[in-house]
């Protein structure tokens, strides 16, 4: 029983930082998360190591565990590398997927579709988390997943910005988002790496600006007149 209590309480961290329901940054209270998921402080360590070592947490001495942050330094590092890695990964699992992992890709896609649909930006940004995680495990590439996983962590809580329209032109963006699913399935499922390389680079391109919002946000107007310096 406490091993079903503590994958839960791992899972259920997990999508609680995914979906900013725990803010980047945040402390976490060891005894209020022991009450809360039933659980004594050892296995919630045991749960905090784990998390630490996926990139969920950063573990502090005698500090405690907190949730990884999104600072600008890591921001920078996140836009530096999530193309090379997401077109790595994608030329990998054009390259090696077996056949039997085509068919949960696309039952992740049915589940994306369903969510964009009913315009469900928190389950929409989790099932795209899904969905390149398992482009991952396609590559069998025991050295890049780990570093997708940990990406994908930065990722999908910045989709939350992208899967929540505030335009025409941003829902036009996610319908052509879901659309590219669908053609790296395709170059993916026809074992075709560049077509699916260039994919994932539009891909990447689509949501490039929204993402790069939620680090800088629209800068506040200045009166008329004011200049710096001035």
């Amino acid at each position: 029983m406490a091993v079903d209590k503590k994958t839960r309480c791992a899972e259920d961290l997990r999508t609680r930082i995914l979906t900013l329901d725990i803010a980047p940054g945040s402390d976490l209270d060891e005894a209020e998360l022991c009450t809360e998921y039933g659980l004594s402080r050892t296995p919630m360590r045991e749960i905090f190591q784990r998390l630490g070592g996926e990139g969920y947490l950063r573990l502090e001495q005698n500090r405690g565990a907190r949730v990884s942050s999104m600072d600008l330094p890591v921001m920078r590092m996140f836009f530096q590398t999530a193309l090379l890695i997401y077109s790595s990964i994608t030329r990998l699992a054009a390259e090696n997927r077996r056949n039997d992992q085509i068919g949960p890709l696309r039952q992740i896609q049915t589940g994306f579709k369903a969510a964009i649909d009913a315009g469900e930006a928190g389950n929409a940004a989790m099932l795209n988390h899904r969905f390149h995680e398992q482009i991952g495990e396609m590559a069998h590439n025991p050295y890049l997943l780990p570093s997708l996983r940990r990406m994908l962590i930065d990722h999908t809580r910045l989709s939350q910005v992208f899967y929540r329209p505030l335009s025409e032109q941003d829902q036009q963006r996610i319908q052509m988002a879901c659309d590219q699913h669908d053609e790296m399935i395709t170059a993916i499922e026809r074992q075709e790496p560049i077509r699916a390389v260039d994919l994932a680079l539009a891909h990447w391109d689509l949501s490039r600006d929204r993402l790069e919002k939620f680090v800088t946000p629209d800068p506040l107007p200045l009166e008329e007149g004011i200049r710096y310096g001035g």
